[in-house]
């Protein structure tokens, strides 16, 4: 059976690597006034944060249906099966428009899933996924392989305002307005699909410090990691801290990611974020 690997946007996996491993792409939506843009498709991370400088910050959206549905009715040419691969359904419809698609196209069969994540932690679902197709596994023998990922799969961050996803609606306003008023640096996370606070810490470096010791405590268990920096145009502290990482965790291989477009819409710039997952 021939299998197709689909991913949104938010996945941040570079346009060289999914073409490397044949990976379809969505993309969600930016809107600064009432000017559309597809990320990573009309507007590079680069372009955005130069953007949002001089502009007030834009609203997000999913993709529209249409767009899933015309993909699979293209992949279903050459594909028995797509995987569809999603950020988590908890702060957005893009995984449940992938279903809904699913059920109005004929000639493949569609296999959503939710990663309950989003960046480059969602790539590394992506990614294994594609490998796996390449070699003509079953789908339903992917799928239980991403079902098993989430058990090593980890993701903590920390924004530099946390008004941004209060206005977006990404977390409570009662947890922005303590954050706002201690000037506190929260470390934030998924937890059953929604973005909530971890641990409040008062000092960005402090925060770094202690997303890099939850890091210590599952790769101190010996096996091979996978990890990824996700900064919010803050690339060289990125490749810093990836250099202080690399030679504390032997064992692990770090790579660097972005908080694009519809991620730093809700993050603002400065976020800094690490991820990993048992490979």
């Amino acid at each position: 059976m021939k299998t197709a690997i689909v991913t949104d946007s938010t996945a941040y996996i570079p346009k060289e690597i999914r073409d490397k491993w044949n990976i379809h792409m969505v993309p969600l939506n930016v809107i600064f006034g009432d000017e559309p843009y597809q990320e990573e498709v009309d507007i590079t991370w680069q372009q955005f944060y130069e953007e949002v400088k001089t502009k007030e910050l834009p609203t997000t959206s999913q993709p529209p249906i249409g767009q899933f549905v015309e993909l699979f009715e293209k992949l279903a040419e050459d594909y028995d099966a797509v995987i569809s691969i999603h950020l988590s359904s908890g702060i957005s419809g893009t995984y449940q428009g992938a279903i809904t698609a699913g059920t109005m196209v004929e000639g493949i069969k569609v296999y959503p899933f939710d990663t309950d994540v989003s960046c480059m932690v969602q790539g590394f679902y992506a990614l294994e996924a594609a490998e796996w197709a390449s070699r003509d596994v079953e789908p339903e023998k992917i799928i239980a392989r991403l079902e098993e990922l989430k058990h090593s799969a980890r993701a903590y961050f920390m924004v530099d305002d946390l008004a941004h996803l209060q206005r977006g609606g990404r977390l409570s306003g009662a947890a922005a307005l303590i954050g706002s008023l201690l000037q506190v640096k929260p470390i934030l996370h998924f937890q059953e699909k929604v973005i909530v606070p971890f641990e409040k810490i008062r000092t960005r470096k402090k925060a770094m410090k202690r997303i890099e010791e939850l890091l210590g405590e599952d790769a101190m268990d010996g096996g091979r990691y996978q990890a990824v920096i996700i900064h919010a145009n803050r690339e060289e502290e990125a490749k810093e801290w990836k250099a202080e990482l690399a030679a504390q965790y032997p064992n692990v291989d770090f790579s660097i990611g972005y908080f694009g477009a519809v991620i730093g819409t809700h993050l603002g710039e400065g976020a800094m974020g690490l991820g990993w997952m048992r490979k």
